[in-house]
């Protein structure tokens, strides 16, 4: 498959990887339209670039890996269009987000997409030999995958302690479980355990969430839902922190990439109820 995205040697492995192209292309452009608000608002809003940061990371990472392994092209290809993505969305932040943020995006965006990224590149190419290259490339990606799979735990705590799943879109949720099986079976055609192994988190938390979504699709009755008055701005920022973990985790595995955008505008949606006493309508404030 060094030669282009379909091969006929390699029939089902090509579709599975254009399968998987496809989805993924359609995923990384989801925070579109979060990004238009921002460009219309000249605002961030408050909300985080973490998950952007370590996509463009988990990007770079993957088409190192791709360009090393030499005949892995649609996680070439699909990586690559990431890395524009990512890119430009961390752009627009750095441009509209206020100082502090900025600073903070800054550091976040040098430390790991620079700093750790060159440092990976010294250690897997520079240091280590040809041979062992591939295998220490992908240990390095699927260690990075693994670790951030445990933070769609998080979220999934937040959906079952409010008994809500509106922060948990089931259409995101879908489309990154079929994400995760176009990958799986592209990993497995190619016999390439690094790109299989993730995804198995993947599917089963997709999975996970789907479920739940099911359970909890319904939001409780606004007489029901208690939201606090005095420390809404304190509340928000908790949901926020609880929520940030499983957003960038689910960015971080590029070839099951996800976007923020869906559980951003609803948290921005709770920020203004909770912030406006004339939006609660019925809710019981304590």
């Amino acid at each position: 498959m060094a030669g282009g995205l379909f091969s006929m040697e390699h029939p089902w492995a090509s579709a599975f990887g254009i399968l998987g192209n496809i989805i993924s292309f359609l995923v990384f452009l989801a925070p579109v339209p979060t990004f238009l608000r921002v460009y219309r608002k000249k605002s961030t809003e408050g909300f985080s670039s973490v998950p952007y940061v370590v996509a463009l990371f988990s990007c770079t990472l993957w088409i190192l890996y791709a360009l090393v392994k030499t005949n892995s092209s649609p996680l070439l290809t699909i990586n690559a269009f990431g890395c524009v993505v990512e890119a430009t969305y961390i752009l627009l932040y750095l441009i509209y987000a206020p100082r502090g943020a900025r600073l903070r995006t800054l550091a976040s965006f040098f430390l790991l997409d620079v700093a750790a990224f060159a440092l990976i590149v010294v250690v897997a190419v520079v240091l280590v030999a040809e041979p062992h290259r591939v295998r220490v490339l992908g240990s390095i990606c699927l260690a990075f995958s693994m670790a951030v799979f445990v933070a769609p735990l998080s979220v999934i705590f937040v959906v079952i302690r409010t008994k809500s799943a509106e922060f948990m879109p089931f259409t995101l949720s879908f489309f990154l479980t079929l994400s995760a099986v176009a990958w799986f079976l592209y990993g497995l055609f190619t016999k390439d355990p690094y790109v299989t192994l993730p995804n198995v988190g993947g599917f089963f938390f997709g999975c996970i969430q789907m479920v739940l979504y099911c359970c909890y699709r319904k939001p409780k009755s606004a007489s029901s839902v208690v939201l606090p008055t005095t420390t809404s701005a304190a509340a928000v920022a908790q949901l926020e922190a609880e929520m940030e973990l499983p957003l960038a985790a689910h960015q971080a595995v590029a070839v099951l990439p996800t976007c923020a955008a869906p559980v951003l505008a609803e948290l921005q949606k709770l920020e203004e109820a909770m912030g406006s006493p004339r939006k609660l309508g019925g809710v019981k404030a304590v």
